[in-house]
């Protein structure tokens, strides 16, 4: 069976490097998905959660906070300046940062305060969905 090296890297260290059947991740303009030999891509992603297929089936889960990917025939690579491993993933923390973040907002008078704290809240929803649907998948 054809693999593809797949490399998820975050600022704080390397989350995952190993041989995958199949990846899985939110682009920038939707859902990802790429088999060994995919055409050479760059593409920015958004917050959320990022799946790799091994080739015994095993599947690890990722949140990433946005970032970067680069595709060539035989690798593909993550950079993301957050990176959480599914199963180390906790809604109830993310909402409450959540929570905080909003409060912020509604604090902010400055145009560019508003713009961080917005994309923020938006990695923070991003983060509770991925936990709620890991927490799901993970009881089936």
């Amino acid at each position: 069976m054809a693999t593809l090296h797949v490399d998820v890297v975050s600022a704080e260290k390397s989350m995952f490097t190993g041989e995958a059947t199949f990846v899985v991740l939110p682009g920038e303009s939707g859902e990802l998905g790429i088999l060994p030999g995919h055409t050479p891509l760059i593409s920015r992603i958004r917050p959320g959660t990022l799946k790799i297929v091994m080739a015994d089936g095993h599947e690890e889960h990722i949140f990433v906070a946005g970032g970067i990917l680069e595709v060539q025939p035989g690798k593909v690579t993550v950079l993301s300046d957050t990176a959480i491993r599914a199963t180390d993933l906790d809604e109830s923390k993310a909402l409450e940062a959540r929570a905080r973040a909003e409060e912020a907002l509604r604090n902010t008078k400055e145009q560019s305060d508003i713009a961080v704290v917005e994309a923020e809240l938006a990695m923070l929803a991003a983060q509770a969905a991925a936990a709620r649907r890991f927490k799901q998948t993970s009881r089936h």
